[in-house]
């Protein structure tokens, strides 16, 4: 299953951390982070539960760059 979130995040090296960090959560098969269109693509697990998954992806992306933000 595949989702896509709207975020907000301030720099091109910051979405680049984001999406390294929604692609190392568990739950994950790949995610892509366009910061031109301010927008997150996520390619969930078989079986994942997306809404679990993506309070997890959030918490890691927020590690890397504290001010972020994804809209879920």
């Amino acid at each position: 299953m595949k989702k896509t979130y709207k975020i907000e995040v301030d720099c091109a090296n910051c979405a680049n951390k984001m999406e390294d960090a929604a692609k190392h959560t568990a739950g994950v098969k790949d995610a892509t982070v366009n910061f031109m269109t301010l927008k997150m693509a996520v390619e969930f697990e078989e079986g994942a539960d997306a809404k679990a998954v993506m309070q997890d992806v959030l918490k890691n992306c927020k590690k890397v760059e504290d001010d972020c933000e994804i809209y879920l």
